[in-house]
């Protein structure tokens, strides 16, 4: 059996901040790490064929603790790479809401549509993740793992299940978050979204979405 979990990066300072993170390479909070530990410690019981891994830090250092229960080595694909936010990276939100109004009106309404100034669009994003998709799963027919961002977490589970970009809003993915799909005759099957179970040991609530 083909399956494929989707995981969010632990926590990051920015996260919290509600700052755009985009390629900017911010590493784990102490939260984070912990996060990565929980989610790792999570899924070692089961049996992965490869860990994937978006090139930003925050994305490897997660994926690194889920490989190491495995021996595994991470592999670092630019398909898993976080949605360029281009001149929005580095500024916390209420900033561009208020610096680029009509744009940041367009993302939160018609995110499919947005054009971000410097950044890409969504559909750029989803043509590459669901490439490594197919790519990966080409590969590796058994449990194969994605750690990413919470732009490519949305995006991936859209195309999986048929659903276009316009659907971004009604997707939500937490910090250290995990998304699990099986390969079945008809098609990709959802069989868990937004899993967070293992992190009741921290006591925290999820952050908003963002």
């Amino acid at each position: 059996m083909t399956e494929l979990i989707v995981a969010r990066h632990g926590e990051t300072a920015w996260n919290r901040a509600e700052i755009f993170r985009g390629r900017s390479d911010v590493d784990l909070d102490e939260t984070g790490l912990q996060q990565a530990e929980l989610l790792a410690d999570y899924l070692s019981g089961r049996k992965i064929d490869a860990v994937y891994s978006s090139p930003l830090q925050r994305a490897v250092k997660t994926a690194r603790a889920i490989a190491s229960r495995q021996n595994l080595q991470v592999i670092v694909s630019e398909g898993l790479n976080d949605f360029k936010f281009g001149e929005w990276e580095g500024v916390p939100v209420a900033d561009v809401a208020r610096k680029y109004p009509a744009a940041f009106e367009q993302w939160q309404t018609r995110p499919d549509l947005a054009k971000i100034p410097g950044g890409e669009s969504l559909g750029d994003v989803r043509r590459r993740a669901v490439a490594l998709v197919n790519e990966a799963t080409a590969r590796d027919s058994g449990t194969v793992v994605f750690v990413t961002h919470r732009v490519v977490g949305k995006l991936l589970t859209l195309a999986l299940l048929g659903l276009d970009d316009s659907h971004f809003w009604a997707i939500k993915y937490d910090t250290a978050a995990m998304t699990t799909f099986t390969l079945e005759r008809i098609g990709w099957c959802l069989v868990e979204h937004n899993n967070t179970c293992y992190l009741k040991p921290l006591q925290k609530p999820p952050l908003r979405d963002f």
